[in-house]
């Protein structure tokens, strides 16, 4: 197919631009990032990071892991069907996310506001910061320019109809809202993207997790998008792709864009402010707000004291000690101080973890074993 419309105006120099040059190998640019993120420790921690419902015993629950890899083929297929280069579509999806809290969405916003005085707590932004400066002991993931552009330049919150790229090569370090576009059509493809993947998964956990019926849902989104998973997906991509050959632009059209607004409505109603997740904040709430005055409390009164991170008697703080010493050089060379340290290693964490930490700090092991011993002693007396 020799598409006239969806052409990057920047050179393929500038879009596979590194930090640093790399030796060639039979992967494309593109391929060669999506390798990278694969095997980065953000990435794995994925599946054990929430989506929308905390449910980490029901392995039938969309985790993040798995909504990236939808977003990514979601993408993928667009692409290959608009001749856009799917190895770009699929290293912004599978990286899109790797900046995501424990605890989702309601994770964001609690550690938005401990941050307050910093400039808050952005996922996309934070996801920069991951393959950028986090992972590999400050030296970052060296991606190129149009993949870290499309992470950075995802939102998924905007609904926008359609939409293009600014074709612009933009200084990423410098933005720090979610008012600028993707500098690559593929980039485009996969922010739109994401909307398709977790609007329909999202509403089928709902189902499964019976926190509706789908006797509520508006009898035009079922009429026009479907009313399962598989079917919104292949109506909003098969409309997407139709739409944009027509248009020349990345959007849907007028029938399926309406019945999605109120499909996104209708999910943020019933399901995102539903009070089974709202009971969840002020749980989630103390949990990392004990993780931080905790680690807070031991960064500013030990130092470097490793004997003394040690002498705490849990995991967290020896292990915080050692994420410390690795990235303490990487710190002051990249931000000059210490500010984000603590929110950093908080916003790394699982689910799982995040939960581990907070019981092994308020109940630590030593005291649990006396305990038990004392108990079963009376007990047996």
């Amino acid at each position: 197919m020799d598409n006239l419309f969806f052409k990057n105006s920047i050179s393929d120099k500038d879009l596979t631009e590194r930090a640093s040059s790399r030796s060639r190998d039979l992967r494309t640019a593109y391929f060669r990032d999506t390798t990278a993120i694969i095997h980065c420790y953000p990435f794995r921690r994925l599946k054990h990071k929430t989506q929308v419902f905390f449910a980490p015993n029901n392995d039938h629950i969309c985790t993040r892991i798995e909504h990236v890899m939808h977003v990514a083929s979601i993408a993928a297929t667009i692409c290959r069907a608009l001749d856009l280069d799917a190895d770009l579509a699929w290293a912004i999806g599978l990286g899109h996310d790797l900046g995501h809290t424990p605890f989702g969405h309601v994770g964001e916003s609690i550690l938005s506001s401990m941050m307050n005085d910093i400039g808050g707590f952005r996922h996309e932004i934070y996801s920069l910061r991951v393959v950028d400066f986090l992972t590999n002991y400050g030296k970052g993931l060296n991606l190129t320019y149009a993949v870290r552009d499309g992470i950075l330049n995802h939102c998924g919150e905007k609904f926008e109809q359609a939409i293009e790229p600014d074709h612009k090569i933009k200084d990423l370090s410098m933005i720090e809202t979610r008012e600028y576009y993707p500098s690559t059509w593929e980039g485009v493809v996969v922010r739109m993207s994401d909307k398709i993947a977790y609007m329909g998964r999202d509403l089928e956990d709902a189902l499964q997790l019976k926190i509706i019926n789908i006797n509520e849902l508006d009898k035009e989104i079922i009429n026009t998008l479907g009313e399962n998973n598989s079917e919104i997906i292949n109506s909003m991509v098969s409309d997407l792709i139709a739409q944009s050959l027509r248009t020349g632009k990345i959007g849907f059209s007028d029938e399926v864009f309406s019945a999605m607004l109120k499909l996104k409505d209708f999910n943020y109603r019933r399901i995102y402010k539903n009070p089974m997740l709202s009971s969840y904040h002020k749980y989630f709430e103390r949990v990392l707000d004990t993780l931080y005055s905790y680690l807070k409390q031991l960064f500013s009164s030990l130092g470097d004291d490793e004997q003394a991170y040690k002498a705490e008697n849990n995991f967290l703080a020896v292990r915080f000690f050692d994420y410390y010493q690795k990235m303490k050089d990487s710190y002051l060379k990249a931000d000059g101080n210490f500010d984000k340290i603590i929110f950093d290693y908080i916003a790394g964490m699982t689910d799982d973890y995040a939960l581990r930490c907070v019981n092994e700090i308020l109940v630590p092991r030593k005291f649990e074993y006396q305990f038990n011993e004392i108990f079963l002693s009376d007990d047996e007396a």
